[in-house]
């Protein structure tokens, strides 16, 4: 398994593409860790999914993370979410 190279980062991203891109270098990071450190995958993923919808209720509110949350099957049975592997 190799690690992601660690990312030095200003503090002030120059637009939300790259604070996007920031934050899943260290999300990246932090799951990486865990693997090694012997956490579930599938542990890892429900964790993640809750205290990110818990940070969208706590910023937006209940009904406005629903709202959001409602077009989720369809994005992800279009392959959104689908990381395409190479088979070797």
């Amino acid at each position: 398994m190799s690690m992601a190279p660690r990312v030095v980062v200003a503090k002030q991203p120059a637009n939300e593409i790259e604070e996007k891109q920031v934050a899943l270098s260290y999300l990246h990071e932090a799951w990486t860790e865990a693997r090694l450190d012997g956490v579930d995958g599938d542990c890892l993923a429900q964790a993640s999914l809750f205290t990110a919808l818990s940070e969208l209720v706590s910023t937006y509110g209940e009904e406005a993370t629903a709202k959001f949350t409602e077009g989720f099957p369809a994005r992800i049975r279009n392959g959104e979410f689908s990381i395409q592997r190479s088979h070797q």
